[in-house]
Order: C-alpha cells, then structure tokens, then sequence
C-alpha cells in the first residue's frame, strides 16, 4: 500500500493547525486570527501539550513541551513547522 503524503506547504501547515486549534478551543476556524496569542484564545496547558502531540504525531517529529509558548501564534508555528518540514 502507497505512503499518504502530507502537504508540508506553509498554507497547508497553517489550514491544518488552524482546524486543530479550532477543535481544542471549541471555536468556528473563521474566529481565529494567525497572529492572535493562542493564550489569548484560552488555550491552557493542557490543550497545548495535546496540539504538540498532534503535531508530531502528524509530521513525524519529536518537539519540545514548550513549543505553543515558543512560538505563541497560529502564524509562528506554521513559521517553524515549515522550516522544519517544508524541505522533506
């Protein structure tokens, strides 16, 4: 059976992390802005930690805890998943 392959692309990034942040504040995506603090929006630590784990589940990497404060943004995050996967 052929590998999925995963749209690494900025606005791919960006469409699929926006959904999921979407999901762990119980927001419509249209509410969410790219460069709103994702603390801003209520997203506790907990969620934050469950994002991470999607992340890396999703794009086959190992990140650390603190990324969603790293990298506070929807925009931010999209920034550094792309320079880390944009390129495979």
């Amino acid at each position: 059976m052929p590998e999925t392959t995963i749209d690494t692309s900025a606005e791919a990034i960006a469409e699929w992390l926006t959904g999921r942040v979407a999901y762990y504040l119980d927001r419509p995506v249209t509410e969410l802005q790219p460069d709103v603090k994702l603390v801003e929006y209520g997203l506790d630590s907990v969620y934050g930690m469950s994002l991470i784990t999607e992340i890396e589940d999703r794009f086959d990497l190992e990140l650390e805890s603190t990324l969603a404060w790293d990298h506070p943004t929807i925009a931010a995050i999209t920034g550094y998943l792309h320079g880390l996967v944009g390129q495979r």
